[in-house]
């Protein structure tokens, strides 16, 4: 039987539900969201549509939490299919869904990436960070002789004289953006608390809690600068800046090797093997969030998700492994899952 036939029956059978998406759907799948899982997705949309009698699925960016804002918009073929995400998606985020009527969510866990600190090829030498080192150059106060007080550190050799005396300029990940949930969590807390910042904040009369969300804050004197487009966007500012350092996702920096530099985190350089074995300590899953309501209505959805977590595409001698993602060692989990199109 081919896929056409079976999204026709489908789609015959959703059409007789009253909760079901209006049958006149269009014929095409469409996702946005996450600029990391951006490439992935296009990789297989591409693919699929080469060889599915589906047409080839519309893959838009974004980011993680402007694409699941529209994923929670409703159900209907006026909203998307699929949100992209470099996180897990939040609580408040399914009530905003289960709000305009998406209930049904199937969470997919496409694999594992990790997050890269890089460099102007021919620029400075930063070739090596700590979690220390990032927060020294970006938090808003850092630890100097034992005291907490405002940052003081114009270049990166001010607080670590194995580093560049290079200008600090820093382009990180805008709040939207799964990217930088990551970033503060594994850099910038990890720093707070390894430099002694986080039990003076505690010390002086915070809060754990309060502490804790004082860690994640950025200077704001021009020298950590947002980065609320693509990593395009963060290329074009690093090749402007010889000094600068970007935060990219493995597989971006992968295929711009002949522009940057990587930098290890700890000791450890980012790799495949570095993130599947977590010994490199930047690194996260990737997702993808489908609209069971779409499935059978929209046609190819429930096959373009299959095909997505298939063996031959996302498994570890597939093309998505070539272009930087990590494997996940659980896969055939989630291929049953959906299968048999189990939500959250």
């Amino acid at each position: 039987m081919s896929y056409a036939k079976i999204s026709a029956s489908a789609l015959a059978i959703a059409a007789l539900s009253a909760t079901a998406v209006s049958a006149q759907s269009r014929d095409n799948v469409q996702v946005a969201g996450s600029s990391t899982v951006l490439p992935y997705a296009s990789i297989v949309a591409e693919a699929f549509g080469e060889n599915f009698e589906f047409p080839t699925p519309v893959v838009e960016s974004g980011g993680s939490s402007a694409g699941l804002k529209r994923f929670c918009e409703g159900v209907g073929e006026n909203t998307i299919d699929i949100a992209n995400a470099s996180r897990a998606i939040r609580e408040r985020e399914v009530a905003a869904c289960a709000e305009n009527g998406v209930t049904d969510i199937i969470e997919v866990r496409i694999g594992y990436d990790g997050i890269v600190f890089a460099s102007q090829l021919d620029g400075p030498a930063f070739t090596a960070f700590t979690p220390s080192d990032i927060f020294n150059a970006l938090a808003p106060k850092v630890m100097v002789d034992g005291a907490l007080v405002e940052n003081p550190h114009t270049m990166w050799s001010d607080f670590n004289a194995d580093l560049p005396a290079a200008e600090i300029l820093a382009f990180i990940p805008g709040t939207k953006h799964g990217t930088r949930e990551v970033f503060e969590e594994k850099v910038i807390a990890a720093g707070c608390e390894a430099t002694g910042a986080m039990e003076a904040m505690i010390a002086g009369g915070m809060s754990e809690d309060d502490a804790e969300d004082a860690c994640l804050e950025v200077r704001t004197d021009g020298r950590s600068v947002d980065i609320d487009g693509d990593y395009t966007e963060t290329l074009a500012r690093i090749d402007a800046n010889s000094n600068g350092i970007g935060v990219f996702g493995l597989a971006f920096y992968e295929n711009n090797t002949d522009k940057l530099k990587v930098a290890t985190m700890s000791g450890v350089a980012p790799s495949t093997e570095t993130i599947a074995s977590g010994e490199y300590p930047v690194s996260r899953p990737l997702f993808f969030y489908i609209k069971k309501a779409h499935i059978g209505v929209i046609p190819g959805l429930k096959e373009f998700a299959e095909f997505f977590v298939s063996d031959e595409i996302a498994g570890p001698d597939g093309p998505l492994s070539a272009y930087g993602l990590v494997s996940d060692p659980e896969l055939s989990a989630t291929q049953a899952m959906i299968a048999n199109e189990e939500t959250m």
